[in-house]
């Protein structure tokens, strides 16, 4: 039986770990209560320090809710007013993957009039990744998210988000996807017009500035649900879109990754040991407001949807 995790505000001041079942949700600390199912921990962060031992109790628990639905009915969370928080509140690092969608890097090559490598492997060119701040950068379903300051050009990129499940280090592409908690939607949110310190003399090592670029208060809206990695057959097969303000720009398939997770996963692995609660975005499709000249603006909606993982909505102001 397929479930979910998500994190909401059960008042103005807490935060608690609820748990979806097909289209209801329920508070989790409650549903384990009366199947006396004993959680590990009561939050989405926490069951993730022993990921292998909660998602077979939480297996547990959602055929349970399944076969008596009634039983649990106490424990049933009003979806309409749900208020919902990012499924983790102490993420990790997040590692975000760049030009790893053919059909971005094509449509950023035409809009450049650059020549960039449409097949990164055939030559050796290994993944490219930059990290953007954890528990600063995440935003939640529905959040407000404001404009950096001194930005004109503030951009979206729709994303897969992988959450690790295991420490990982020196992991082989093969055995990779078995450190994968769990999906996720993401927005990779980007002020295009930070990048680069205009001061800074063009030859400069200093000159770009990522953190300005990627790094801001809200930069990462992610969620709404964590789906556990196996209820998702093929991470390398999952439509992806993103609509702002009801017209769609980006529509592709994670298929169109230059470098599959586990790839990615490999990579990272070789350097860095990766650690539960990690994120790794894996990369945007083509239609990005950067290949058209098109930026977002104040009371934007974006939404993210990604087949079987959900919707992802944030506005702009």
């Amino acid at each position: 039986m397929k479930y979910q995790l998500f994190t909401y505000h059960p008042d103005s001041t807490s935060l608690a770990a609820g748990l979806r079942v097909g289209e209801k949700a329920y508070d989790l600390t409650r549903a384990a209560a009366a199947a006396e199912v004993p959680l590990p921990a009561t939050s989405v962060d926490g069951l993730l320090e022993d990921w292998k031992a909660a998602n077979a109790l939480l297996q547990d628990l959602a055929v349970r809710i399944e076969h008596r639905p009634t039983t649990y009915d106490w424990a049933l969370l009003d979806s309409a007013t749900l208020q919902l928080a990012a499924p983790l509140q102490r993420p990790g690092t997040i590692y975000a993957a760049g030009a790893n969608y053919r059909d971005h890097v094509e449509a950023m090559a035409r809009a450049f009039n650059m020549n960039l490598c449409l097949d990164p492997r055939s030559e050796g060119i290994p993944p490219w990744h930059f990290i953007k701040a954890g528990r600063g950068s995440l935003s939640a379903h529905k959040q407000i998210v404001q404009m950096p300051e001194g930005t004109q050009k503030l951009d979206w990129e729709a994303e897969l988000a992988v959450v690790i499940g295991r420490r990982a280090f020196r992991v082989s592409a093969d055995r990779a996807l078995d450190y994968v908690a769990g999906y996720t939607c993401a927005n990779d949110l980007s002020s295009r017009d930070s990048l680069v310190r205009d001061k800074v003399d063009a030859g400069s090592p200093f000159r770009f500035d990522w953190i300005g670029h990627k790094v801001f208060n809200g930069a990462c809206p992610f969620g709404p649900y964590l789906t556990p990695a196996q209820f998702v057959a093929d991470p390398e097969s999952l439509d992806i879109k993103l609509w702002r303000n009801g017209q769609i720009e980006q529509d592709s398939n994670t298929r169109n990754h230059l470098y599959g997770i586990a790839d990615q996963i490999e990579y990272l692995t070789r350097r860095v040991e990766l650690f539960p609660g990690d994120v790794l975005l894996t990369g945007t499709p083509a239609g990005v407001g950067m290949e058209k000249g098109v930026f977002l603006a104040r009371g934007d909606v974006l939404k993210v949807w990604i087949d079987g993982l959900g919707e992802l909505e944030t506005i702009i102001a």
